[in-house]
């Protein structure tokens, strides 16, 4: 698949992102850095990745053991305080609707900390090979 991030304009630091089969998305800076803060931040689409990707892999599971799960609420909180430091914290916070079991509970929490994003982001090495266009 591949992902196009064209800018928007001369100036300023929005985006259009385009994903083959989707609605276009774009994405802008902060104020503070010279953005119009018109769109989510790169930052945001790294955390939305995160909550999206626990979300999903709470009710394949929930589906597939057939619990009544009737959906899934995630809250992700950025600590990027220490980020220039190499420190990068998210807190997150899941509510499983419609499951009041409490090893249910448990288990969807536990599975959910194994998404392929968590992944990515805690134990995998991400390689980032960038070129300039032919």
């Amino acid at each position: 698949m591949t992902i196009v991030v064209t800018s928007e304009g001369r100036e300023g630091l929005r985006h259009r992102i385009e994903v083959e089969g989707f609605e276009d998305m774009f994405a802008d800076g902060p104020g503070l850095i010279g953005g119009s803060d018109s769109a989510p931040d790169p930052h945001d689409y790294l955390d939305m990745a995160l909550g999206a990707c626990k979300a999903i892999t709470a009710r394949m599971y929930a589906r597939r053991k057939e619990w009544p799960l009737e959906g899934v609420r995630v809250s992700v909180i950025r600590d990027d305080s220490q980020e220039r430091r190499g420190i990068y914290r998210l807190m997150v916070s899941m509510d499983f609707l419609g499951i009041d079991d409490a090893e249910q509970r448990a288990r969807l929490l536990e599975i959910a900390e194994r998404c392929p994003i968590q992944r990515l982001m805690t134990v995998s090495q991400v390689e980032v090979n960038t070129e300039l266009s032919a």
